[in-house]
Protein backbone atom coordinates (compact mmCIF):
# COMPACT_ATOMS: atom_id res chain seq x y z
CA UNK A 1 0.00 0.00 0.00
CA UNK A 2 1.26 3.46 -0.67
CA UNK A 3 2.03 5.78 2.14
CA UNK A 4 0.75 9.37 2.28
CA UNK A 5 4.52 10.54 1.53
CA UNK A 6 4.06 8.77 -1.54
CA UNK A 7 2.45 11.37 -3.01
CA UNK A 8 2.72 14.41 -4.56
CA UNK A 9 0.46 17.47 -5.39
CA UNK A 10 1.23 19.54 -8.44
CA UNK A 11 -0.68 23.01 -8.88
CA UNK A 12 0.11 25.03 -12.49
CA UNK A 13 -0.38 28.94 -11.94
CA UNK A 14 -0.45 31.48 -14.00
CA UNK A 15 -1.77 34.93 -12.53
CA UNK A 16 -3.22 33.16 -9.96
CA UNK A 17 -1.89 34.93 -6.65
CA UNK A 18 -5.19 35.67 -5.15
CA UNK A 19 -6.17 32.08 -6.17
CA UNK A 20 -3.10 31.01 -4.13
CA UNK A 21 -3.57 32.64 -1.14
CA UNK A 22 -6.73 32.16 -0.54
CA UNK A 23 -6.83 28.48 -1.31
CA UNK A 24 -3.29 27.48 -0.42
CA UNK A 25 -3.39 27.30 3.22
CA UNK A 26 -6.64 24.95 3.23
CA UNK A 27 -4.59 23.29 -0.10
CA UNK A 28 -1.43 22.59 2.82
CA UNK A 29 -3.42 22.11 5.82
CA UNK A 30 -5.05 18.70 3.74
CA UNK A 31 -2.05 17.96 2.44
CA UNK A 32 0.05 17.50 5.85
CA UNK A 33 3.64 16.65 5.23
CA UNK A 34 2.87 15.70 1.38
CA UNK A 35 5.48 17.50 -1.28
CA UNK A 36 3.70 20.52 -3.12
CA UNK A 37 5.04 21.63 -6.24
CA UNK A 38 4.07 24.89 -8.02
CA UNK A 39 4.58 25.65 -11.10
CA UNK A 40 4.72 29.68 -12.06
CA UNK A 41 3.70 29.66 -15.89
CA UNK A 42 5.36 33.55 -16.13
CA UNK A 43 2.93 34.98 -14.10
CA UNK A 44 2.79 39.24 -14.37
CA UNK A 45 1.26 39.36 -10.95
CA UNK A 46 3.41 38.34 -7.64
CA UNK A 47 2.67 34.91 -7.78
CA UNK A 48 6.21 33.51 -7.44
CA UNK A 49 7.06 36.28 -4.74
CA UNK A 50 4.18 35.40 -2.76
CA UNK A 51 5.09 31.61 -2.85
CA UNK A 52 8.72 32.27 -1.80
CA UNK A 53 7.59 35.03 1.22
CA UNK A 54 4.98 32.63 2.43
CA UNK A 55 5.74 28.78 1.69
CA UNK A 56 9.43 28.09 1.77
CA UNK A 57 8.62 24.37 1.64
CA UNK A 58 6.81 24.34 -1.16
CA UNK A 59 8.75 23.51 -4.45
CA UNK A 60 8.30 26.53 -7.00
CA UNK A 61 9.18 26.07 -10.50
CA UNK A 62 9.35 29.23 -12.10
CA UNK A 63 8.50 29.54 -16.15
CA UNK A 64 10.48 32.25 -18.43
CA UNK A 65 7.88 32.49 -20.79
CA UNK A 66 4.35 31.61 -20.33
CA UNK A 67 3.36 28.27 -22.50
CA UNK A 68 0.59 26.89 -21.26
CA UNK A 69 -1.14 24.47 -18.92
CA UNK A 70 0.25 20.62 -20.57
CA UNK A 71 3.87 22.18 -19.77
CA UNK A 72 3.72 23.40 -16.54
CA UNK A 73 2.09 20.51 -15.56
CA UNK A 74 4.92 18.37 -17.37
CA UNK A 75 7.82 20.02 -15.73
CA UNK A 76 5.80 19.88 -12.34
CA UNK A 77 5.65 15.96 -12.25
CA UNK A 78 9.24 15.93 -13.58
CA UNK A 79 9.66 17.50 -10.15
CA UNK A 80 7.69 16.01 -8.10
CA UNK A 81 9.40 13.06 -5.77
CA UNK A 82 5.92 11.10 -5.48
CA UNK A 83 4.64 7.63 -7.03
CA UNK A 84 1.41 9.39 -7.31
CA UNK A 85 0.68 12.95 -8.66
CA UNK A 86 -2.04 14.62 -7.46
CA UNK A 87 -2.89 17.56 -10.07
CA UNK A 88 -4.94 20.06 -8.83
CA UNK A 89 -5.78 23.92 -10.03
CA UNK A 90 -5.75 27.13 -8.17
CA UNK A 91 -9.26 27.35 -7.59
CA UNK A 92 -9.48 24.26 -6.31
CA UNK A 93 -9.07 22.47 -2.89
CA UNK A 94 -9.35 18.60 -1.46
CA UNK A 95 -11.98 17.94 1.43
CA UNK A 96 -9.75 16.18 4.02
CA UNK A 97 -10.01 12.64 3.02
CA UNK A 98 -9.16 13.09 -0.38
CA UNK A 99 -5.72 12.24 -0.84
CA UNK A 100 -5.94 9.23 1.21
CA UNK A 101 -9.15 7.67 -0.89
CA UNK A 102 -7.19 8.14 -3.93
CA UNK A 103 -4.08 6.55 -2.84
CA UNK A 104 -6.37 3.27 -1.92
CA UNK A 105 -6.94 2.63 -5.74
CA UNK A 106 -3.22 2.89 -7.08
CA UNK A 107 -2.82 -0.63 -4.85
CA UNK A 108 -4.14 -2.22 -8.56
CA UNK A 109 -1.03 -1.66 -10.91
CA UNK A 110 -3.12 -1.50 -14.06
CA UNK A 111 -4.62 1.75 -12.34
CA UNK A 112 -3.03 5.01 -14.26
CA UNK A 113 -5.30 7.19 -12.78
CA UNK A 114 -8.14 7.99 -10.13
CA UNK A 115 -10.63 11.33 -11.45
CA UNK A 116 -12.49 12.86 -7.95
CA UNK A 117 -16.29 13.93 -7.53
CA UNK A 118 -15.84 17.93 -8.50
CA UNK A 119 -18.03 19.81 -6.28
CA UNK A 120 -18.03 22.90 -8.82
CA UNK A 121 -19.27 26.05 -7.74
CA UNK A 122 -20.90 27.72 -10.87
CA UNK A 123 -23.14 30.71 -10.16
CA UNK A 124 -23.55 30.08 -6.90
CA UNK A 125 -24.98 26.51 -7.21
CA UNK A 126 -23.23 23.59 -6.64
CA UNK A 127 -22.76 21.00 -9.97
CA UNK A 128 -21.30 17.54 -9.59
CA UNK A 129 -18.78 16.74 -11.94
CA UNK A 130 -15.48 14.78 -12.48
CA UNK A 131 -16.90 11.66 -14.59
CA UNK A 132 -16.72 11.91 -18.01
CA UNK A 133 -18.32 10.44 -21.32
CA UNK A 134 -18.09 10.64 -24.86
CA UNK A 135 -18.56 9.37 -28.22
CA UNK A 136 -17.74 9.95 -31.85
CA UNK A 137 -20.58 11.66 -34.05
CA UNK A 138 -20.32 12.79 -36.96
CA UNK A 139 -16.89 12.45 -36.72
CA UNK A 140 -15.77 14.30 -33.51
CA UNK A 141 -15.20 13.59 -30.08
CA UNK A 142 -18.43 14.88 -28.08
CA UNK A 143 -17.50 14.70 -24.84
CA UNK A 144 -19.17 15.76 -21.71
CA UNK A 145 -20.48 15.01 -17.82
CA UNK A 146 -21.51 11.59 -17.25
CA UNK A 147 -23.82 10.46 -13.72
CA UNK A 148 -21.10 10.54 -10.64
CA UNK A 149 -22.83 7.11 -9.74
CA UNK A 150 -20.43 4.98 -11.85
CA UNK A 151 -16.82 4.13 -10.99
CA UNK A 152 -15.77 4.61 -14.26
CA UNK A 153 -15.16 7.27 -16.53
CA UNK A 154 -13.50 8.20 -20.06
CA UNK A 155 -11.06 10.50 -18.74
CA UNK A 156 -9.50 12.08 -14.99
CA UNK A 157 -9.52 16.01 -14.98
CA UNK A 158 -6.28 17.88 -14.96
CA UNK A 159 -7.77 20.21 -12.45
CA UNK A 160 -8.56 17.67 -9.93
CA UNK A 161 -7.22 13.91 -9.99
CA UNK A 162 -4.30 11.60 -9.24
CA UNK A 163 -1.77 9.70 -11.66
CA UNK A 164 0.61 6.97 -11.26
CA UNK A 165 4.28 8.46 -12.05
CA UNK A 166 5.79 5.81 -13.92
CA UNK A 167 2.50 5.35 -16.13
CA UNK A 168 2.77 9.12 -16.72
CA UNK A 169 6.48 9.05 -18.00
CA UNK A 170 5.21 5.75 -19.92
CA UNK A 171 3.08 7.44 -21.97
CA UNK A 172 4.69 10.84 -22.20
CA UNK A 173 2.91 12.91 -19.90
CA UNK A 174 0.60 15.93 -21.61
CA UNK A 175 0.98 16.90 -25.11
CA UNK A 176 2.22 20.04 -25.44
CA UNK A 177 0.51 20.17 -28.68
CA UNK A 178 -2.64 21.36 -26.95
CA UNK A 179 -1.05 24.25 -25.16
CA UNK A 180 -2.11 26.65 -23.78
CA UNK A 181 -5.28 25.17 -22.59
CA UNK A 182 -8.40 22.27 -23.14
CA UNK A 183 -8.19 18.62 -24.56
CA UNK A 184 -4.69 17.70 -22.86
CA UNK A 185 -6.31 15.88 -19.88
CA UNK A 186 -8.59 14.30 -22.42
CA UNK A 187 -5.94 13.03 -24.93
CA UNK A 188 -3.85 11.70 -22.16
CA UNK A 189 -6.39 9.83 -20.69
CA UNK A 190 -7.38 8.26 -23.77
CA UNK A 191 -4.11 6.87 -24.68
CA UNK A 192 -3.91 5.51 -21.47
CA UNK A 193 -7.32 3.51 -22.33
CA UNK A 194 -6.26 2.66 -25.31
CA UNK A 195 -2.90 1.00 -24.33
CA UNK A 196 -4.76 -1.19 -21.70
CA UNK A 197 -4.73 0.69 -18.48
CA UNK A 198 -7.24 1.49 -15.74
CA UNK A 199 -9.06 5.01 -14.97
CA UNK A 200 -11.35 4.78 -12.17
CA UNK A 201 -13.43 7.61 -10.83
CA UNK A 202 -14.38 7.64 -7.49
CA UNK A 203 -17.11 10.11 -5.53
CA UNK A 204 -15.61 9.93 -1.92
CA UNK A 205 -12.73 11.32 -3.18
CA UNK A 206 -13.83 14.92 -3.39
CA UNK A 207 -12.42 18.49 -4.18
CA UNK A 208 -14.35 21.63 -4.61
CA UNK A 209 -13.76 23.87 -7.46
CA UNK A 210 -14.40 27.34 -7.93
CA UNK A 211 -14.43 26.82 -11.83
CA UNK A 212 -15.43 31.12 -12.42
CA UNK A 213 -12.38 31.96 -10.53
CA UNK A 214 -9.82 30.21 -12.36
CA UNK A 215 -7.51 32.04 -15.26
CA UNK A 216 -8.68 31.47 -17.81
CA UNK A 217 -11.50 32.98 -18.13
CA UNK A 218 -10.16 36.07 -16.98
CA UNK A 219 -7.12 35.75 -19.06
CA UNK A 220 -8.82 34.69 -22.42
CA UNK A 221 -12.06 35.94 -24.28
CA UNK A 222 -14.54 33.91 -25.06
CA UNK A 223 -13.85 33.68 -28.81
CA UNK A 224 -10.35 32.86 -28.34
CA UNK A 225 -11.16 30.20 -25.83
CA UNK A 226 -13.80 28.75 -28.58
CA UNK A 227 -10.89 28.71 -31.12
CA UNK A 228 -8.69 26.75 -29.25
CA UNK A 229 -11.15 24.77 -28.28
CA UNK A 230 -11.94 24.17 -31.76
CA UNK A 231 -8.30 23.43 -32.48
CA UNK A 232 -7.38 20.86 -30.12
CA UNK A 233 -10.42 18.68 -31.09
CA UNK A 234 -9.07 18.55 -34.41
CA UNK A 235 -5.43 18.03 -33.37
CA UNK A 236 -7.61 14.57 -30.48
CA UNK A 237 -9.03 13.30 -33.35
CA UNK A 238 -6.24 13.21 -35.90
CA UNK A 239 -3.48 12.17 -33.71
CA UNK A 240 -5.72 9.65 -31.15
CA UNK A 241 -8.22 7.69 -34.07
CA UNK A 242 -7.20 4.75 -35.68
CA UNK A 243 -10.55 3.21 -36.43
CA UNK A 244 -10.90 3.60 -39.84
CA UNK A 245 -14.65 4.20 -39.35
CA UNK A 246 -14.19 6.75 -37.45
CA UNK A 247 -11.23 8.22 -39.84
CA UNK A 248 -13.82 8.08 -42.71
CA UNK A 249 -16.72 9.72 -41.15
CA UNK A 250 -14.24 12.49 -39.72
CA UNK A 251 -13.31 13.62 -43.31
CA UNK A 252 -16.99 12.63 -44.65
CA UNK A 253 -18.70 15.30 -42.16
CA UNK A 254 -15.58 17.79 -41.95
CA UNK A 255 -16.97 20.29 -45.59
CA UNK A 256 -20.22 19.81 -43.78
CA UNK A 257 -19.38 21.56 -40.64
CA UNK A 258 -17.22 23.92 -42.39
CA UNK A 259 -20.00 24.84 -44.26
CA UNK A 260 -22.89 25.44 -41.57
CA UNK A 261 -20.65 26.98 -39.31
CA UNK A 262 -19.37 29.40 -41.69
CA UNK A 263 -23.19 30.17 -42.84
CA UNK A 264 -24.11 30.86 -38.68
CA UNK A 265 -20.65 32.93 -38.93
CA UNK A 266 -18.87 30.86 -36.49
CA UNK A 267 -15.86 31.32 -37.48
CA UNK A 268 -14.06 29.94 -34.65
CA UNK A 269 -14.55 26.56 -35.70
CA UNK A 270 -12.53 27.57 -39.35
CA UNK A 271 -9.84 29.39 -37.59
CA UNK A 272 -9.45 26.38 -35.27
CA UNK A 273 -9.58 23.81 -38.05
CA UNK A 274 -6.76 26.67 -39.98
CA UNK A 275 -4.87 26.41 -36.76
CA UNK A 276 -4.78 22.49 -36.38
CA UNK A 277 -4.07 22.45 -40.09
CA UNK A 278 -0.62 24.05 -39.42
CA UNK A 279 0.51 21.68 -36.90
CA UNK A 280 -0.67 18.48 -39.21
CA UNK A 281 3.30 17.44 -39.52
CA UNK A 282 3.48 16.88 -35.78
CA UNK A 283 0.31 15.83 -35.49
CA UNK A 284 1.09 12.96 -37.67
CA UNK A 285 4.57 12.24 -35.98
CA UNK A 286 2.82 12.34 -33.01
CA UNK A 287 -0.18 10.04 -34.20
CA UNK A 288 2.78 7.61 -35.14
CA UNK A 289 4.37 7.00 -31.86
CA UNK A 290 1.13 6.97 -29.80
CA UNK A 291 -0.49 4.14 -32.46
CA UNK A 292 2.80 1.91 -31.07
CA UNK A 293 1.72 1.74 -27.56
CA UNK A 294 -2.67 1.20 -28.46
CA UNK A 295 -3.76 -2.25 -27.76
CA UNK A 296 -7.77 -1.34 -27.90
CA UNK A 297 -9.44 0.22 -30.45
CA UNK A 298 -11.41 2.98 -30.43
CA UNK A 299 -14.84 1.18 -30.63
CA UNK A 300 -14.08 -0.95 -27.48
CA UNK A 301 -12.61 1.78 -25.19
CA UNK A 302 -15.90 4.12 -26.29
CA UNK A 303 -17.97 1.48 -26.12
CA UNK A 304 -18.85 1.87 -22.06
CA UNK A 305 -19.55 5.95 -22.72
CA UNK A 306 -21.71 6.23 -25.88
CA UNK A 307 -24.92 5.12 -24.73
CA UNK A 308 -25.24 7.82 -21.13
Amino acid sequence: MLLLMDISIVIPNYNGKDLLEKNLPQVIKTAGETQIVVVDDASTDPSAEFIKKNFPNITLIEKVTNSGFATSVNLGVKAATGDVIFLLNTDAVPDPNCIKQVLTHFREAEVFAVGCLDKSIEQKKVVERGRGVGKIDRGFLIHGRGDTDKTNTLWASGGSSAYRKSLWEKLGGMDELYNPFYWEDIDLSYRALKSGYKIVFDRKAVVEHKHEEGSINKHYKPQEIKQLAYRNQFIFVWKNISSKAYLIQHFFWLPYHLVKTLTRGDMAFTFGFLLALVQWKKIMKQSQQVLKTFIKTDEVVLAPFSHE
